[in-house]
């Protein structure tokens, strides 16, 4: 047996953090038995849905790296497949003609509430006889679901769980004007494309019961179905805006790298032993079902930058530049000239072990980009611009006119040698030429900032500090 897994948004939305956590675990899952991931946008609700959802969770799926296979099932699309399913079924007696008017529904689950009864559809309509049918009235077609026994679904993640079939009501499967169900759309399309594991989040669980008795209706085989716990917050709320619901897209904007999101989102509710930094290709081998936890997960935002940081180390520069550069180009107001560019590949290595996003990254680095005097970032850096701090700086840009090695341990010794003819600290030079050169209190290493800016342009900036 071929694994088919499929991931099946609705485009009312952006693809929120749940969802892409949904995606990946159907993509490794696929991916580790040798199957298909497949993609359908669930566009029934077409009052709620919007071509730009549908756009922003292609990209965000793509930007994450969870690309399907073949091409994508846009569900509207297939009304007319699932209707004629309705249809087969009512021809053959496991379905049928229902109606009961909106009053009359509304009627009947006042009464129930008021006998302290479970409000469902009552069967009226199960087993009359259509003579009966009043005139003009459009009916809507039901699923003849079984009133006793049980059924029953082995979960992969939540086990054995079971409903009384007396507790489910005969369901819509053809509304009056003919259109599907969510219900109906949902089944027929998961047999239709193959799809033999079913993997979402445990709020749909309720819904399997449902739409098994339409599968055994027909006589489809059965998927498998694993329902992942939800995501919660830090506090174990449900999972909101406040703790870091967003759109994937919103993760990337705030820098994160879809590495590291795939590899903090396996770690949400799945495990491997202790192993926290897991690359794709061992997600793709290790993961399977049995890992999957039963209890809900907490999202921790400060996690999520912590790992981003370890992929943000190991990423290589050539790698990131890109990634940056739109973010410094927007900062500076235009494009990178060469020798600036040069210098950003050249403290790239240096700038990327004390950031932890993209964001970071561009703030940290864009020192390198700028020609002349940096700007201050803040009070505390101008603060290191005392009258002594400028005085010393501009004696310092003349004591560097005649060092020839800019290497770092050139460097160091250059500037040691000249606090100490200075008879100061080596801190009370070294943190006012951190702010002059980078502008800022927090830099990579004084000593590799001056190698990286080269004697002209350090030069300048001292100068440009020292007034």
């Amino acid at each position: 047996m071929t694994v088919v897994t499929r991931f099946a948004p609705s485009p009312t939305g952006y693809l929120h953090i749940g969802g892409a956590r949904t995606a990946l675990f159907n993509w490794l899952f696929a991916k580790h038995h040798g199957g298909k991931y497949l993609l359908r946008i669930e566009d029934t609700d077409r009052a709620r849905s919007t071509q730009p959802a549908i756009e922003a969770i292609l990209d965000g799926l793509s930007w994450l790296g969870l690309d399907w296979d073949g091409e994508v099932t846009y569900q509207f699309e297939r009304a007319t497949r699932h209707a004629e399913v309705a249809r087969q079924m009512l021809a053959e007696g496991r379905a049928y003609h229902c109606y009961a008017s909106p009053q009359e529904l509304d009627e009947m689950r006042a009464a129930q509430k008021k006998a302290g009864m479970p409000m469902r559809y009552d069967g009226r309509w199960r087993d009359r006889d259509l003579k009966d049918a009043p005139p003009g009235v459009a009916p809507v077609v039901r699923l003849k679901a079984p009133q006793s026994g049980k059924t029953v679904i082995q979960d992969a993640v939540q086990g054995e769980v079971t409903v009384e079939n007396a507790q489910l009501d005969d369901m819509i499967l053809l509304r009056a004007d003919g259109t599907p169900t969510y219900m109906l759309a949902v089944v027929v399309d998961d047999h239709d494309m193959g799809v033999t594991h079913v993997i979402r989040g445990d709020d749909h669980l309720n819904n399997a019961f449902r739409q098994l008795q339409i599968i055994k209706a027909m006589g489809w085989p059965e998927p498998v179905y694993a329902h992942i716990p939800l995501i919660h917050g830090p506090d174990g709320a449900k999972l909101s805006k406040r703790h870091g619901a967003l759109g994937v897209d919103a993760y990337r904007d705030m820098g994160f790298l879809p590495a590291a999101l795939r590899n903090y989102l396996l770690r949400l509710g799945w495990g491997h032993g202790d192993d926290e930094i897991i690359s794709t290709e061992q997600a793709i081998e290790w993961f399977d079902l049995p890992g999957v936890g039963r209890a809900a997960s907490r999202f921790d935002l400060a996690k999520l930058t912590n790992l981003n940081a370890h992929y943000l180390r190991e990423m290589p520069d050539a790698e990131l530049l890109p990634l940056v550069m739109p973010r410094i180009e927007a900062k500076i107001g235009g494009k990178v000239d060469p020798v600036g560019l040069a210098r950003m590949e050249h403290g790239m290595n240096g700038v990327k072990q004390r950031s932890r996003t993209v964001v970071e990254l561009a703030d940290n680095l864009v020192f390198y980009a700028r020609d002349g005097a940096p700007e201050i970032a803040d009070d505390k850096a101008r603060a290191q611009l005392t009258p002594d701090a400028r005085a010393l700086l501009g004696k310092l840009a003349l004591a560097l006119e005649g060092e020839n090695d800019w290497s770092e341990p050139a460097m160091e010794a250059a500037i040691r040698r000249f606090a100490e003819a200075q008879g100061v600290k080596l801190g009370q030079v070294a943190q006012p030429l951190r702010v002059a050169l980078s502008g800022s209190t927090v830099s990579p290493g004084i000593f590799e900032v001056l190698s990286v800016l080269g004697p002209a342009e350090a030069r300048q900036r001292l100068l440009a500090a020292a007034g």
